[in-house]
């Protein structure tokens, strides 16, 4: 942030004249909506600040729900309520689909060739046909059960075994192994080598720090340059050469396995390659990187979403150790003398489900959903929104709208008993992965994760802090990157229970 605005801020009087020569301002500008007051030539880039969706949410308690901010050359509306979210994802999702083209998917995901990020039109409609029918579809998940046990049972005996020395772990990097070697081994298969899969972690953070800085580029696209002065876009481009060499290293050997027989298991890799054969199987000609673009976003979206969930749920339930024994009875009694929580066990976990629901209401992985931008004129409660007019919903401030929930700001699981509001786009007080065309099409993937994980991480363990640590102590501070994570590691000492 401060080499962003010392580009920009150094760069002014050299916008100045370039905005004189052509022509003024933007008559985009004059949208009839609330807006704080602006700066000169940042507009209003400063009051962003360092968690961006709750300084968004205390200018929108403000400036109201619907809110126009001046974010260098580019108007950008802020959408804070339920309400109006509904009209902008699902009455008007029409004129709202498409995203703005942005500089670290530019470069990170080869010219946004990938499903989030893709220009909305025919090729990501094509995209997203493909990616719900073959790779995210219901049978594919379901597919991936014995990978998910294997993986869940890899995580328990790590667990295990620190119990048996009485000593802490890290319950926050062990959550990230697993995440990861779920979605390493969905994506690339069993021969999926470990050396490289430990790389993927380390490069999908950083990959969600890049994704997550302020390029100059993207709000003033004359002054573009200042990227490169100040080795922003240098950064961008070594991170894309090493994941595509990573990527290009993994699709060579997939080909070489597949085409001798080995490693026949299911695997997203396979299932593209297998595509990119086939030419009547979609009306999407697979090139190599449109393979690679998928497989990135899938990787980094995947671990990073679930991985998320998995640290703010644990995170959650040691600051609320009697809602802990409650889904921790839960699920012992539906287990009893098992030695796995199985995917079968996870319809009656309705406790836990509701834990869950309740851990993407005040910590939803994505804060800011991703950016849209609207491709006509359209009208909002009367409000004027041109033409390529950014869009950014406020997911956070919805979910703690007061309006909505009852003491939002609390930690009750309780409240989604009983309650028809679920997170597959319908409800628009509770978009945690979004909604309208642009839904996070791997929910049911992250979710089935998610709850296998818990479940067994608590039917099998009780867990306390180490000596000299309380749940007062508990730093609930986030980290911003793509998604909202915890900024500290979350250790602690589990306790083998055995079942009768």
């Amino acid at each position: 942030m401060p080499i962003f605005l010392a580009g920009v801020l150094l760069a002014s009087l050299c916008f100045f004249f370039w905005r004189r020569r052509k022509g003024g301002t933007n008559s985009k500008e004059n949208i009839p909506i609330s807006s704080p007051p602006k700066l000169p030539f940042i507009g209003n880039l400063h009051q962003l600040g360092s968690i961006p969706h709750r300084a968004l949410y205390k200018l929108a308690v403000k400036h109201g729900p619907l809110m126009l901010l001046h974010l260098g050359s580019f108007p950008t509306v802020v959408v804070s309520s339920s309400k109006l979210a509904e009209e902008f994802m699902r009455n008007h999702d029409h004129c709202f689909a498409s995203r703005p083209r942005l500089k670290a998917p530019k470069f990170m995901l080869y010219g946004c060739k990938d499903l989030a990020f893709a220009p909305y039109g025919e090729y990501w409609r094509q995209l997203r046909k493909l990616c719900v029918s073959h790779l995210l579809s219901s049978k594919m998940v379901q597919s991936f059960a014995p990978l998910r046990a294997h993986e869940v049972s890899l995580l328990l005996k790590k667990f295990s075994a620190a119990a048996s020395e009485n000593g802490a772990v890290s319950v926050t990097e062990a959550l990230n192994s697993f995440t990861n070697a779920v979605l390493c081994r969905a994506v690339f298969g069993n021969s999926m080598k470990d050396e490289m899969s430990k790389l993927f972690p380390e490069l999908v953070r950083l990959g969600s720090r890049l994704m997550s800085e302020l390029y100059i580029e993207d709000y003033f696209p004359a002054l573009g340059w200042l990227d490169v002065l100040f080795g922003l876009e240098g950064k961008l481009k070594r991170y894309s050469q090493k994941w595509d060499g990573l990527l290009e290293t993994m699709l060579d050997e997939r080909t070489i396995s597949t085409g001798e027989g080995r490693d026949r298991a299911v695997n997203f890799v396979d299932t593209l390659l297998e595509l990119q054969k086939d030419p009547t199987s979609s009306k999407l000609a697979l090139a190599r990187e449109h393979i690679k673009a998928i497989l990135l976003i899938m990787i980094g979206a995947g671990i990073d979403t679930s991985f998320v969930i998995l640290d703010w749920t644990m995170a959650e339930l040691m600051c609320k150790p009697n809602i802990m024994r409650k889904v921790q009875e839960e699920i012992r009694e539906i287990v009893k003398g098992e030695e796995l929580v199985k995917e079968e066990h996870l319809s009656k976990t309705q406790y836990l489900k509701a834990i869950i629901k309740e851990v993407l209401r005040l910590h939803p992985p994505a804060p800011l959903l991703l950016p849209r931008e609207s491709m006509l004129d359209c009208q909002i409660h009367n409000y004027e929104i041109p033409k390529n007019t950014r869009i950014i919903i406020n997911a956070w401030a919805i979910s703690r709208d007061s309006e909505n929930w009852e003491f939002p700001e609390e930690f009750k699981p309780e409240r989604f008993i009983n309650c028809d509001v679920d997170y597959k786009g319908n409800n628009f007080e509770y978009i945690p992965f979004g909604a309208g065309r642009r839904i996070c099409p791997g929910m049911q993937f992250a979710t089935t994760t998610i709850e296998l994980a818990l479940a067994n991480l608590l039917c099998f363990f009780d867990w306390k802090f180490p000596d000299g640590i309380r749940k007062e102590d508990m730093d609930m501070t986030e980290s911003i990157g793509i998604t909202c994570s915890r900024k500290k590691c979350l250790e602690l000492v589990p306790i083998v229970v055995k079942l009768n």
